[in-house]
């Protein structure tokens, strides 16, 4: 058996590279994993069987372990998240980033925020919106398609790196990713006025080679998040710029800074030391996931 990795996943074929040749290669998934109820993804890394090395047909016989799992889309391995939000047309969702972080957060991945279409914002709210990122501790990058601004450093995030591109549809990502490699000629969306919002213009979830040892996940409608699998406890572990007042709440790490007397995190909100809007994104979100579990049960 050979050994590759995933890049693209259509129907009920999988489109696996093969670490031997290079080749990619059109295959199957054995039946077994319907009978163990494991579905393969894109960015798995798997041993499959060559069918037929002409026509490059193969057979996918095993997924190896996975080091992280995206659940929507369904993508594994990933060790890094772009999150791209533009900063006009359409107005960037702050919630929405926030909702995003914690996903990356809780699969242990490297978080970097793009703000895009920085030159249409003549009155420079972008600088506050980067601040806000940059005081959490996240690489934050300004760009515009349209001046060429700071592709390089965008580029240089995705070396040795398997990375998500996340974010709404109309921001701009697959008129970055076409920017940073032209050849891959990615359909771009353009805004509904009336609606403020892109047409999706990715069909299927792929893996793209900007070149070696740097992939991008270019995934459809990926503008949501599940929390379905976080806990109200375990939020608070996502917002990495409570970590350092955590210790110093009269409840300690039982505090869930959000009623309790003496929440050193209240108090850095009250002091500014802690942006007042991600504090209220996760209020915002504990309340969901309570609302979420008590329709479950």
């Amino acid at each position: 058996m050979e050994t590759g990795r995933i890049i693209k996943g259509l129907s009920s074929f999988y489109y696996v590279k093969n670490y031997e040749d290079n080749e990619v290669y059109e295959c199957r998934a054995r039946g077994i994993f319907r009978k163990d109820s494991i579905s393969p993804v894109i960015g798995d890394v798997v041993e499959m069987t060559v069918v037929d090395p002409v026509t490059k047909k193969g057979m996918i016989e095993s997924v190896k372990e996975r080091s992280s799992y995206l659940f929507r889309p369904p993508i594994a391995n990933v060790t890094k998240a772009l999150l791209i939000f533009a900063v006009k047309s359409p107005e960037p969702n702050l919630s929405l980033i926030d909702r995003f972080i914690v996903l990356a957060e809780r699969e242990r991945l490297d978080i970097t925020i793009c703000f895009n279409k920085v030159d249409l914002d003549t009155e420079g709210k972008y600088e506050d919106y980067v601040k806000i990122y940059e005081r959490a501790g996240y690489t934050v990058i300004a760009a515009s398609v349209k001046h060429d601004l700071d592709f390089q450093k965008i580029k240089d995030e995705f070396k040795d790196n398997i990375t998500v591109i996340a974010g709404p549809s109309g921001v701009g990502k697959s008129s970055l990713l076409n920017k940073i490699d032209p050849k891959l000629n990615l359909k771009t969306s353009q805004i509904s006025e009336k609606l403020q919002r892109g047409r999706h213009t990715t069909r299927y979830a792929q893996l793209i080679e900007l070149e070696e040892n740097a992939l991008v996940a270019d995934t459809p409608g990926f503008s949501s998040l599940n929390l379905d699998l976080i806990d109200e406890v375990e939020l608070k572990e996502y917002f990495v710029e409570f970590h350092e007042y955590d210790h110093e709440c009269k409840f300690g790490f039982k505090c869930i800074h959000e009623n309790e007397p003496g929440c050193k995190v209240k108090q850095a909100v009250l002091d500014k030391e802690i942006p007042n809007q991600r504090y209220e994104s996760y209020l915002q979100l504990l309340k969901e996931i309570r609302s979420d579990k008590k329709r479950r049960y």
